[in-house]
């Protein structure tokens, strides 16, 4: 299952104009010039300080996997932030964001019509405002189902309300996610 934080994180590394680095001794080395010093990056990634300035004088060269994965989550996290910055300011105030997912849907409708969920694959551009409440709520630090609730009603108003045309009064349930990706 997709979580939708990860789907946002994802859509701002399509923005990244270079790759990030490759090697372990690289990657050490960008994190020791991002947080200032060996000690930050030990405490960060547990690991010794030591550890830390050996990699960076590439007196090891191959990290153990968890080490190497956690060093490449650190640095995905700080690479290119005026480029991440940027692509957050355009889908925010004219580009938007465009949401891709399989998922379950349901809602609460006037009585009559049919409430029953369905799995549905949608593809729906969503307006800038909704792109903005999503990031702001990001880096808030808000949990997964406040993400996954301002998807739900970007998608009821956008797709099921058809923007105030149609079924008003409906409120979109957006649950069991099989797919979730996002594209600015």
């Amino acid at each position: 299952m997709d979580t939708v934080g990860d789907g946002l994180d994802a859509a701002l590394r399509k923005a990244f104009t270079r790759p990030i680095p490759k090697s372990a001794g690289a990657q050490m080395r960008y994190l020791v010039r991002q947080l200032k010093g060996t000690r930050p990056v030990a405490e960060l990634l547990g690991i010794t300080q030591r550890t830390v300035e050996r990699y960076v004088k590439e007196q090891i060269k191959r990290p153990r996997p968890d080490l190497a994965q956690r060093m490449e989550s650190e640095v995905r996290k700080r690479w290119q932030p005026q480029i991440r910055a940027r692509a957050k300011q355009a889908a925010a105030t004219t580009g938007g964001i465009v949401i891709d997912t399989r998922a379950r849907f349901g809602y609460t409708a006037a009585p009559g019509s049919t409430d029953d969920a369905r799995l549905r694959h949608l593809t729906v551009a969503l307006p800038p405002q909704y792109a903005a409440r999503l990031f702001e709520t990001k880096e808030a630090g808000g949990t997964e189902q406040q993400l996954r609730d301002i998807a739900a009603e970007a998608l009821g108003e956008v797709y099921f309300r058809d923007n105030g045309r149609r079924a008003h009064g409906l409120e979109v349930e957006f649950t069991d996610v099989e797919h979730l990706e996002f594209d600015l």
